[in-house]
């Protein structure tokens, strides 16, 4: 069953710690949320398989036309090919083969699925009016500061993801030391993403288009 569900954020202002209101309306999963955001997930890790792992049987392998010595009178074990499996050189009894591992769910399904998971994680996001406009070089130590202002923890073990509208290469370059954090675009959101961070740091401009995109 699907229903909507109002929220409102409180949209921390980074120059004066500031908070005002801020509500998205998301179409959500109510009774089957847990099994569509699975499938999703299933979908995604599936998806990034190249499945290109590859063997070859001994009818690929080159060469091994030819019976190595006759069937009997040789007092050896009888052999047909040189590329039999038992033989070093030979092909590969049920090797891996080129597979796809893709899984399909329907484009609804999937957006039904984010939105679920980003309802369910209104707890751990905090929202901000801008992150990393005003950064003229990379500096890791700023960024450190202004996430410690909104008291979240940045020791290794909290995961963070970090969603903004567009990716600001100084932002980028001031993140890339910070092995807990992840930058990524409100574009590129996927569940996998949202389902290993432990605190979601979105800005206002990247909820509104989350706003647009899936209420559109």
């Amino acid at each position: 069953m699907v229903i909507k569900h109002k929220i409102t954020y409180s949209v921390l202002t980074q120059g004066n710690n500031k908070k005002y209101p801020k509500d998205i309306v998301l179409k959500i999963s109510e009774k089957n949320g847990m099994y569509i955001i699975h499938r999703a997930l299933i979908k995604q890790l599936n998806n990034k398989r190249q499945g290109t792992a590859n063997t070859k049987n001994r009818s690929d392998v080159r060469g091994g036309g030819k019976k190595p010595w006759k069937q009997k009178g040789t007092g050896r074990a009888r052999v047909g090919s040189i590329r039999s499996p038992l033989w070093k050189g030979g092909g590969v009894i049920f090797g891996p083969k080129h597979k796809k591992y893709d899984i399909k769910i329907n484009k609804k399904e999937q957006q039904l699925a984010l939105k679920t998971l980003f309802f369910n994680k209104f707890q751990q996001t905090c929202v901000i009016d801008e992150i990393g406009q005003n950064i003229n070089t990379p500096k890791t130590k700023l960024i450190i500061e202004i996430i410690k202002n909104l008291n979240i923890d940045i020791n290794k073990k909290n995961k963070i993801l970090l969603v903004v509208v567009n990716k600001n290469s100084n932002l980028y370059l001031s993140l890339r030391n910070l092995a807990n954090i992840e930058l990524i675009e409100v574009d590129q959101l996927n569940i996998f993403a949202l389902l290993k961070s432990d605190k979601i740091i979105i800005t206002v401009n990247a909820l509104d288009k989350i706003n647009e995109i899936y209420n559109a």
